[in-house]
């Protein structure tokens, strides 16, 4: 979906006018028909606003342009795990597992994996292999690059 849509479909969702959702977020009604028509973006100061109103990451307004991933433990991200930061914002950097109220849960790699295979060992994917790709993927990640 492009952000026209997302923007008209969170609005409608909401039961909102284009003028109810202006008063909201502080602008015109002309801006918001102009996003919802495709004519412009919300600029990110906007999207700010917006992702916090509909509760919805930027990369969801945005319509995911980019597959976000946890960068402590690598699991994809979606709205639902997306950790938020102290003021109540989307860290669309980590889950809510690894981050969350401001401060990190692992301090080391190694109790992060433990807790990994724990969590993702099945019959079919058994625990040394889980421990295999965390040991290769984990390394690669923003948060244990330091």
């Amino acid at each position: 979906m492009n952000t026209k849509d997302i923007l008209y479909h969170l609005r409608t969702e909401k039961g909102l006018s284009q003028d109810e959702l202006a008063a909201k977020i502080f602008v015109t009604r002309q801006a918001v028909s102009r996003w919802e028509t495709g004519e412009t973006t919300p600029n990110v100061e906007t999207l700010k606003l917006l992702s916090a109103f509909f509760n919805v990451s930027i990369n969801t307004l945005l319509g995911s342009p980019r597959q976000l991933i946890c960068q402590c433990c690598g699991m994809p991200l979606e709205d639902s795990i997306t950790s938020k930061g102290p003021d109540g914002s989307f860290n669309e950097d980590y889950c809510m597992w690894c981050y969350a109220d401001g401060t990190f849960k692992y301090t080391t790699k190694e109790q992060l994996i433990d807790v990994c295979v724990t969590h993702m060992a099945t019959e079919s994917w058994p625990a040394e292999q889980v421990r295999a790709h965390m040991e290769a993927i984990v390394p690669t990640l923003k948060h244990w690059k330091k």
